[in-house]
């Protein structure tokens, strides 16, 4: 499928980023990745990911955790890759889905320790969220099908930090037939992990004809994947927030990274947007748009909210 390329460039961009802060903070880690019944190819690019960090692996310990079920080549393919690799980084393949990840991370050790979970299809059940938040840093990445609500599974497990995104296989109207695709759910504790979240979300070069679509978006449209957001929907839910009351640019940044997929900076723009056209005012009303600057919703035919 389509998503499954786009699925991969983002486990590679993220794992490139968590690797090294994990190097930085710890003298060991666990890398999970689980598949049920689905193309586990991304094992094979995040184990290449490994081997481009390999110089700095010296006293490290990285254990790499594969769970897939009906992929029989991928032992041999990831053999294969696993020769390359340093002393430091040993790679289990376990037969099975998801569901026997808690067992598998727990004989690893895991617990304690940076840990980074893919789970490809699984179902948020409070044992298998309960294994990926057992790190020290936990990240997950969580993938379902694309009407699956994650963020109040993932609430309950104790992620601080959560964030939802559909991939959709065509530009069609939401709901109509052919928006087939996945809904990735991203948890951590670490505003630095979800900013590189956010951030391999929009540098995905992704095939033609899949698009994102933003769960939190009152409206739910379709939007282009590039590294410029098109501000309007994201403008949208800025205005439902600004609805609740008057908020200041960071506060609004800061909406725009946990509550929404898009990233931080994404928010000035949109903030600019409705600004020109009126739909929100200022406060003070000229000047730099500074973090501390207040924004209110403007009432048609009215003053600010």
């Amino acid at each position: 499928m389509p998503t499954d390329a786009v699925l991969r460039e983002l486990l590679v961009r993220q794992l490139d980023a968590w690797l090294p802060a994990a190097l930085h903070r710890a003298r060991r880690a666990t890398l999970a990745l689980a598949y049920a019944g689905t193309d586990a190819g991304g094992a094979d690019a995040a184990l290449r990911v490994v081997g481009e960090h390999a110089d700095r692996l010296r006293g490290f310990r990285l254990t790499v955790l594969v769970l897939a079920e009906g992929d029989e080549t991928l032992p041999a393919r990831l053999g294969a890759v696993e020769s390359t690799l340093p002393a430091e980084v040993a790679v289990h393949v376990v037969p099975g889905d998801p569901a026997r990840l808690p067992v598998a991370l727990k004989a690893a050790g895991a617990a304690g320790a940076p840990l980074l979970t893919l789970a490809h299809g699984a179902a948020p059940t409070p044992a298998l969220l309960a294994a990926a938040r057992s790190g020290r840093p936990a990240d997950l990445l969580l993938v379902t099908a694309p009407d699956a609500p994650l963020r109040p599974a993932l609430d309950a497990a104790g992620f601080p930090l959560v964030t939802e995104v559909d991939l959709l296989t065509a530009p069609t109207p939401p709901g109509s037939a052919g928006d087939e695709g996945l809904r990735l759910a991203f948890a951590t504790g670490s505003d630095r992990s979800l900013q590189a979240f956010k951030d391999a979300l929009w540098a995905a070069d992704g095939p033609t004809g899949v698009r994102y679509r933003d769960p939190a978006d009152p409206q739910g449209r379709a939007v282009d994947i590039g590294p410029e957001a098109d501000p309007g929907p994201l403008g949208r839910e800025l205005l439902a927030e600004l609805a609740r009351g008057p908020r200041t640019v960071t506060e609004l940044r800061r909406f725009a990274l946990t509550s929404t997929v898009y990233r931080a900076a994404d928010a000035n723009r949109a903030v600019a947007d409705l600004l020109d056209t009126g739909a929100v005012a200022r406060d003070p009303e000229h000047g730099k748009l500074g973090g501390d600057v207040l924004i209110s919703a403007v009432r048609p035919g009215g003053p600010a909210a």
